[in-house]
């Protein structure tokens, strides 16, 4: 493995290398937030799809692949179908607003009470992105080289700190654009079609694998609704995804390169997917399905092929976990510090100095959480069903409260983890009973309260 070790360590000397080179380019706060609003259609599209694209979406979809065949697809289809959603329909209004937070929305329509309840619920969501991915790296390195889990976790994820605190956006951007092209080619270019080879051959696939697998619905409706209801309004609404809608130049960049981006996650899914059906074939008995990413670059590719696929694999992690990372960060100083200095806003220096501390706080946990697809659930539970209803009715309901939109936070993010506490992570229930709860308390508690004279001249 000592070739694919040194391929690796090439790829992760290139990325602190960009970080540098976006450091020299972060010059200003909105430089280093949101990459000076003057992304471009390339640039945008790479950093749009490779942000979605990550830890759970790459080895989370083999591992649904493993086990439910092609229908495991749609975990990326979901995701795929919101950043189109995203793009076409809410990027518009959103550029116009010069704003660097999700949270910054429900303060103009609102109060600051709400955009400071809303802001904990999204801190939770963005440091929990950041979590599942630096956890599939390590989980990657950990079987790939036989290091230790600590060890493979506090190296990846380190360099992920590292580039994403000395840069920010300029850096994360450099560096998705390369990390979506070195995905791309590795995975859909490389890995997949070595292991349609290694099997046989599409016919042999087919011959070896039951006929369920090649149903899109095998993995059961349940479960395709609730990744939509889970995913696809998720990216609508995550501050991970709208920090780089910030970042384009203007609405018709966000609109085409966003949408194309939109596209390539979906066949991205379906690619892992099938992957995933192939590693079946060839390791039947795998002890643990969350290793079937790494068992099968492990039995199916060459010294130095094998580490330029495991490059690319780390590349689909540390895009989103760089873009969770940043988020939290965001947050925390446009959001939350303000409040505590008295409504001073945050420097270039004291957004560097949180980057930092917020990645520490990220690698800590991946310390101690063990499934990727488990965390994302749970990051998107927490976000969906704690902000999704206040936020729709805050665009759309002239009526609603500031009383109601925080009731509806407090109560369907509780709902949420309640649920998940009572019936795991992989239940139907958390997002649907917090989603009822939230609208139910939303609509009531505003209709029982008073709309104050500011909150109806915003709503007008």
């Amino acid at each position: 493995m000592a070739l694919d070790l040194f391929v690796v360590l090439i790829y992760a000397a290139g990325m602190l290398v960009l970080g540098y080179y976006g450091m020299r380019r972060a010059k200003t706060h909105e430089d280093y937030l949101v990459a000076g609003r003057n992304l471009g259609p390339s640039l945008y599209m790479g950093t749009m799809a490779a942000t979605v694209l990550g830890g759970a979406s790459t080895v989370g979809t083999v591992r649904l692949g493993y086990v439910h065949g092609i229908s495991g697809f749609w975990l990326c289809a979901a995701l795929g179908m919101g950043i189109i959603a995203l793009n076409l329909f809410l990027a518009k209004p959103l550029l116009k607003l010069k704003i660097f937070t999700v949270t910054q929305v429900l303060e103009k329509r609102y109060n600051p009470m709400a955009r400071q309840a809303s802001a904990v619920i999204m801190l939770a969501y963005a440091l929990m992105i950041g979590v599942t991915s630096i956890l599939a790296i390590g989980t990657v390195l950990q079987v790939l080289f036989g290091l230790p889990f600590w060890i493979s976790v506090v190296l990846g994820g380190g360099v992920v700190v590292v580039y994403s605190t000395i840069g920010g956006m300029w850096s994360l951007t450099l560096t998705d654009i390369v990390q979506f092209v070195i995905k791309t080619v590795g995975l859909m270019f490389i890995l997949l079609p070595i292991c349609l080879y290694r099997v046989g051959g599409w016919d042999e696939l087919v011959a070896k694998q039951p006929a369920s697998s090649f149903s899109f619905t095998a993995i059961g409706w349940d479960t395709i609704i609730t990744y939509f209801m889970i995913y696809f309004f998720g990216i609508l609404i995550g501050q991970d995804i709208w920090q780089r809608v910030f970042t384009a130049r203007d609405e018709k960049v966000a609109q085409y390169a966003g949408t194309f981006a939109g596209f390539y996650c979906i066949l991205y899914g379906l690619a892992c997917a099938l992957i995933g059906m192939a590693a079946h074939v060839l390791i039947p008995d795998l002890d643990n399905v969350n290793n079937a990413f790494a068992a099968i670059v492990k039995a199916s590719l060459p010294d130095g092929i094998r580490g330029l696929v495991i490059a690319a694999a780390l590349a689909a992690m540390m895009s989103t976990a760089s873009a969770g990372l940043l988020a939290a960060a965001t947050v925390l100083t446009e959001d939350l510090l303000p409040r505590l200095r008295g409504g001073k806003q945050s420097s270039l220096a004291i957004n560097r100095l949180f980057t930092m501390l917020t990645g520490i706080v990220v690698l800590g946990i991946a310390l101690v959480v063990n499934d990727v697809i488990s965390a994302l659930t749970l990051a998107y539970n927490l976000l969906v069903g704690g902000m999704l209803i206040p936020l729709i009715g805050a665009i759309f309901w002239k009526r609603a409260t500031t009383s109601g939109a925080i009731t509806s936070m407090t109560l369907g993010f509780v709902t949420a983890l309640v649920f998940m506490f009572k019936d795991g992570l992989d239940a139907n229930t958390p997002i649907y009973y917090s989603l009822a709860v939230a609208l139910v308390s939303f609509v009531l508690v505003s209709l029982l309260s008073r709309q104050p004279e500011a909150e109806v001249a915003r709503a007008l």
